[in-house]
């Protein structure tokens, strides 16, 4: 075990690492954003979905910096009373937690069906990709406010359609990668020895195409935590008794010309970190793991 850890640290990838600074800040951003969600609401001055910890009295403070503003709301409140610190750190919870959980489901869902695509042929992947060019004819956002229309909202509904846009990425990029992997000497081989199918492609296919899955992940995670903001901007995504970035924004939006900037420049601000993070660590690993993925 020692060993591999020698030779991790001192590998080139490693090293490329350590040289890029895009990659240090997007991990050291993205690091700190899930510290915050993880440890966040017990520091946190009140829990601002608990009524008895709220005031209408304390609607629309500025941050305490500015005038009228108070030390107890570092960032001020919104038109509920909250300190709106403490509303960003709850809410980046359901936010990242939604993110993560859409693109494991997305991930699982598409590579799957791109193993069985490019390893199987004939008409099994003519099924498969001739499903995903008829969603990719549909705008992502526009499939996602149409589920969410049918289906209501919630954070489960939410994921489901996450996943439903977001498989197809994986398919397609899966599917590729296993038609070359297949046709290489030691897949023929394990073939020709009467291995399970299931064998060779969780052992021998899904190894050799997992580099792209890592980059594609990575970058989706940031991709899903603007379309659920998105979605609960509009109103479609996580109902209003969840906390959620894409809310407070919304939240903010109506007085943002009235001088009341900070109820949704903050959650919007928090959105913009953490994605900018996740695509500085993705473009890192899009480089060093897949460069035949610059510009996916």
């Amino acid at each position: 075990m020692q060993d591999k850890k020698k030779s991790f640290w001192q590998s080139e990838f490693f090293y490329k690492y350590r040289h890029s600074a895009g990659a240090i800040i997007g991990s050291l951003l993205l690091l700190a954003a899930i510290l915050i969600a993880t440890i966040g609401p017990y520091l946190a001055p009140q829990n601002p979905y608990d009524l008895t910890q709220i005031s209408l009295a304390d609607a629309y403070l500025p941050p305490a910096w500015a005038e009228g503003g108070q030390a107890q709301f570092p960032l001020g409140t919104d038109n509920q009373g909250r300190c709106l610190m403490s509303a960003i750190i709850y809410g980046s919870r359901s936010s990242i937690f939604i993110g993560l959980m859409g693109m494991l489901g997305s991930c699982i869902l598409g590579t799957a069906l791109g193993l069985i695509a490019g390893y199987f042929g004939g008409r099994t992947e003519s099924f498969i990709m001739r499903i995903a060019d008829v969603q990719l004819s549909f705008p992502s956002m526009l499939l996602a406010l149409a589920i969410m229309a049918v289906f209501g909202r919630g954070i489960g509904k939410l994921l489901i359609a996450l996943v439903a846009v977001g498989w197809v990425t994986y398919a397609r990029t899966v599917r590729g990668e296993t038609l070359k992997v297949k046709s290489l000497d030691y897949i023929q081989a394990a073939r020709t020895l009467g291995l399970p199918k299931r064998q060779i492609l969780l052992r021998h296919v899904l190894p050799n195409v997992s580099n792209s899955i890592v980059v594609l992940a990575t970058m989706q995670v940031g991709s899903f935590i603007l379309t659920e903001a998105t979605l609960s901007f509009l109103g479609v995504g996580v109902p209003i008794t969840k906390p959620s970035l894409g809310l407070l924004v919304k939240s903010g939006f109506d007085v943002l010309f009235s001088g009341l900037w900070w109820v949704s420049v903050f959650p919007g601000f928090y959105i913009m970190l953490i994605v900018f993070g996740i695509n500085l660590l993705g473009d890192f690993l899009r480089d060093e793991l897949n460069p035949k993925l610059q510009g996916v």
